[in-house]
């Protein structure tokens, strides 16, 4: 009787690799840390020199450096924004004019978007053709033809001709950004609702709109900014003090001889970035969401 050894063969040992300690770890990420923190510094620190330029005197900005801090912390500087300059009636018709025309340019450009994407006729090509070629138009050509005719309608003196250039001026980007969404919606969705019963306008309040939700509060967001920072248009069309809007009114912190109050200024400017910054969180926020919930869809 003989028995037969089978050779074994010792399989080899896999040892997981070796992680990193924390100081290799701190140190591999030390460029990036380096680099964001670069970036929050130029980002963050104007708006806090901003902020305290704010508190300081007239005296403090011509003989003192730049980096040192109030003497006072006092907020007669505000108080002088808004009592001398009228800081708040620049304000309230900003918020009178770019509000409304934002309004106005979203539902009209949304609507115009889906009729030109998701319906189907004959020369809608060509039209959507016609609302981009008023992006490529510069806004300086169209400020004499319109405060002729503003004139002529007797609507100069009033807040129509802000409303209505904004609200021209916006519905051409509003209808490309817009369409573009659309241009990616499954058309499986509008055809399952024409199936269901479902009308034009049922489609539209129903699928459409919060289908491209998040591109609407984009859109929002990025006009916002260009209405309420123009200084241009508000300049042609204002020529009564109690409708200047907030970029005009900043202009009336230079004095004469082109003597500046620079406490008053930034207080004013400070305001005027605390309520955009308030409003670009909001919205921030909401994209975000907004974004969030289109990837669990998806």
């Amino acid at each position: 009787m003989s028995t037969t050894l089978t050779p074994q063969i010792e399989k080899p040992r896999t040892t997981a690799p070796r992680r990193p300690g924390r100081p290799g770890r701190l140190l591999r990420r030390l460029p990036v840390y380096l680099i964001v923190g670069v970036l929050l510094l130029i980002v963050v620190y104007p708006l806090v020199w901003l902020l305290l330029s704010s508190f300081k005197t007239q005296d403090e900005f011509l003989n003192k450096p730049f980096w040192t801090l109030p003497g006072q912390w006092s907020l007669s500087n505000y108080e002088s924004a808004f009592t001398q300059a009228h800081m708040g009636t620049y304000l309230l018709n900003s918020v009178l004019t770019v509000f409304p025309a934002l309004f106005i340019a979203l539902f009209v450009g949304v609507a115009a978007a889906f009729g030109l994407e998701v319906l189907v006729w004959r020369g809608r090509g060509s039209v959507l053709l016609y609302f981009l070629a008023g992006i490529m138009v510069p806004g300086q050509m169209l400020l004499l033809p319109l405060f002729t005719i503003y004139f002529h309608l007797h609507l100069t003196g009033t807040r129509w001709p802000l409303i209505i250039t904004y609200t021209a001026m916006a519905i051409p980007l509003t209808v490309f950004m817009v369409a573009t969404y659309f241009r990616a919606v499954p058309r499986e969705l509008f055809e399952a609702a024409t199936i269901d019963g479902a009308g034009v306008l049922r489609m539209f309040w129903s699928i459409g709109i919060p289908v491209v939700r998040n591109a609407i509060i984009t859109v929002a967001l990025v006009q916002f900014f260009l209405l309420w920072n123009d200084l241009l248009i508000a300049l042609t069309f204002t020529n009564d003090e109690s409708l200047r809007t907030v970029q005009v009114g900043l202009l009336n912190f230079t004095g004469q001889y082109g003597s500046v109050q620079y406490g008053p200024l930034f207080a004013a400017i400070s305001v005027s970035i605390l309520g955009v910054l308030v409003f670009y969180l909001f919205l921030n926020q909401r994209v975000m969401r907004g974004l969030a919930a289109g990837s669990v869809k998806g």
